[in-house]
């Protein structure tokens, strides 16, 4: 240190102790200041700049320095405090002259350093009556401006209060606060709070993400995130639901189950994308509807087993929670089978490849969900089976039906239920049931005898073909129940009328109101069946849009389309908001050459995030389009 640094803390102290490490750093960073003190020790008129407190970057107050004669250096002794006043360094803050500009202080050199060194001197100890500095000399505390027995603050760093995490689909709740939030750090950890064993697996993938420690069965430390599991009431309570707690520099997560706590790593997740933090407060969230998902047309167009694990990932990560392959059609069957090998097609999936799909699934919380749709579009399986194809009244074949007229359709197609059944171990089994060819003639017993004369052999003369339909329905719906299933099927297989009813606990996937005979939404859900909305004006994605179809935008989604909009743009009454279950986005291959696999990963993109946001919350949404698409882009969910 320069001899003059040490003199100008013996002028301006009149001391004579050691400079302390406090002031040393100052000099070293204002030099100017401190050589102008030295040569200039008794101008009282130098000006100098507003000294500002790394550790606390508040804007300071101007100090003005009075102008007063020199102190002759034998009566350079610490003035005494006024009675009551503590014992401190600060100097009080006097008034700025008339006319003085804002913002900055007129100060003698030797005034300057001790404006702008006080706050500091206190953190260094010295001889003397250099003691205990007060609390506010310590921290750079502002000068009081009170009574002199007014004891000063102790400012803390203060924060602007909390912003809700940005993430798709949005959270539906934030408590804000006033925080630096949280990031991971290199001592950082993710660790599962005793007794909540069952995380995990939700732990290990967090920290894997976050390239932070997996702490495993253990109390959390500082910098950690926490996984539990907890009980509670109301909403807290509610499947699938998360707390998330941000505050004093760790992360909590917690739910009732599984599946919302590991929603809740989705939304740390994202919010380190999105903002490079996680917000201080508390987030409370949870899914609008139980049933939020995306089905894919595998046997039109064959779509590799990496190709769909790609998918699982990019979904889990957007809280959704079904996936569905319908994987049987007329183009080809595009399972392996044991039970009947001649029906698979060349290209198809193994069950060890389904098998490694439906475990990665079941990880991230999704259910895949099979699909064996008949008694129409079973061209492929028919293709095996050509004596089990019905034929109208002039002996044509009828393209992907099935002679439900005929015991031995029904033995074939419940052998690959069952099997099926057992290689999908989810709760759901999707049956079909739509565009039977019979049904889609605006006279089917004219069209169909053969069809007419056994619905009257079984239901008497009132019997008609749709009766025979809902037979097998039925029948088809008790088998996979009978495997412990949730069965489901396509609006257009249940009719209005008829002798033989549907089985009311089958779910009703709401697709069309095209289809001869198709009834509006409303119709089911006055019947008090369950719905799922995959709603083909906006969630239907076929490939080279035949049929009028159009590819579905994220922005109709996202700014029109709510789950009670079932059929075209019209929403039903909100009172049948509880029979809809949810919503799924549906991929299907109808000219599976028009696009790439990679082309259709693309391509569904952001209708599937819009369809994320709105089954999550289906209220109008906190950003606009072109805001929720920029967001999309920095949280590249599943990236």
């Amino acid at each position: 240190m320069g001899w003059w640094r040490a003199e100008v803390v013996r002028n301006v102290w009149g001391k004579g102790r050691k400079i302390t490490e406090r002031e040393r750093q100052w000099s070293e960073a204002f030099p100017y200041f401190t050589r102008k003190a030295e040569f200039h020790g008794k101008d009282w008129t130098h000006s100098a700049r507003r000294y500002r407190d790394p550790e606390f970057p508040e804007e300071e107050a101007p100090v003005t320095a009075r102008k007063e004669p020199p102190i002759p250096r034998s009566s350079r002794t610490r003035r005494p405090a006024p009675p009551g006043a503590p014992a401190s360094r600060a100097s009080s803050r006097v008034r700025r002259p008339a006319g003085a500009r804002p913002g900055r202080a007129r100060l003698g050199a030797a005034g300057a350093v001790l404006a702008l060194v006080a706050g500091l001197a206190g953190c260094g100890g010295g001889g003397g009556d250099g003691g205990a500095a007060s609390p506010g000399a310590a921290t750079g505390a502002p000068r009081s401006t009170g009574t002199p027995s007014s004891p000063e603050p102790s400012p803390t760093r203060t924060y602007p209060l909390s912003t809700a995490p940005r993430t798709i689909p949005a959270v539906r709740e934030h408590v804000p606060a006033r925080g630096p939030g949280w990031r991971p750090g290199p001592g950082s950890g993710v660790a599962v709070a005793p007794g909540s064993g069952a995380l995990a697996d939700e732990a290990r993938l967090l920290a894997r993400e976050l390239g932070i420690a997996d702490r495993g069965e253990a109390p959390a430390r500082a910098g950690d995130i926490e996984l539990a599991l907890v009980g509670g009431g109301g909403a807290a309570a509610a499947p699938e639901s998360y707390t998330l707690t941000t505050r004093g520099g760790r992360v909590r997560v917690t739910g009732p189950d599984e599946a919302g706590v590991f929603y809740g790593t989705r939304t740390v997740k994202q919010a380190l994308r999105s903002g490079g933090a996680v917000p201080e407060g508390v987030v409370r969230d949870r899914p609008d509807r139980p049933q939020r998902g995306l089905m894919v047309d595998i046997a039109r167009k064959h779509f590799t087993a990496a190709w769909l694990e790609a998918r699982v990932r990019e979904m889990a990560d957007l809280k959704l929670n079904q996936l569905g392959l319908h994987f049987s059609d007329d183009q080809a069957f595009r399972i392996a089978s044991d039970s009947h090998p001649e029906v698979v097609a060349r290209q198809h999936l193994t069950k060890a490849e389904v098998r490694r799909i439906i475990a990665l699934a079941e990880s991230l919380h999704i259910t895949v969900i099979p699909e064996i749709d008949s008694p129409g579009h079973l061209g492929a399986v028919l293709d095996a089976y050509p004596s089990l194809r019905l034929r109208d009244a002039r002996g044509a074949v009828a393209p992907g039906a099935i002679d439900i007229a005929k015991p031995e359709s029904a033995r074939l197609v419940d052998e690959l239920l069952r099997e099926y059944a057992e290689l999908f171990p989810g709760r759901y089994f999707h049956v079909g049931a739509d565009e039977y060819r019979a049904l889609m003639a605006s006279d089917p017993e004219a069209s169909y005898p053969a069809l007419a004369a056994e619905a009257r052999r079984r239901f008497g003369p009132q019997g008609r073909v749709q009766d025979l339909a809902t037979v097998w329905l039925n029948g088809r719906a008790a088998v996979v129940r009978e495997a412990g299933k949730q069965p489901k099927a396509w609006n257009d297989g249940f009719f209005r009328g008829g002798v033989v009813a549907a089985d009311q606990g089958v779910e009703v996937e709401y697709w069309t109101g095209r289809e001869i005979g198709a009834r509006p939404p409303v119709e089911y859900l006055r019947e008090g069946r369950k719905v799922v909305n995959v709603n083909d004006r906006y969630l239907y994605y076929v490939l080279g849009e035949p049929n009028q179809f159009t590819y579905p935008t994220g922005r109709e989604i996202y700014t029109t389309w709510t789950p009670l909009v079932l059929r075209g743009t019209q929403a039903v009454p909100a009172r049948y908001s509880g029979q809809i279950l949810g919503g799924r986005f549906a991929v299907w291959c109808d000219l599976a050459n028009a696009q790439t696999q990679d082309q259709v990963a693309a391509g569904i993109r952001m209708p599937l995030r819009a369809l994320a946001q709105k089954v999550w919350d289906p209220r109008e949404p906190a950003l606009s389009w072109a805001d929720f698409s920029a967001l999309a882009e920095r949280v590249r969910a599943g990236a």
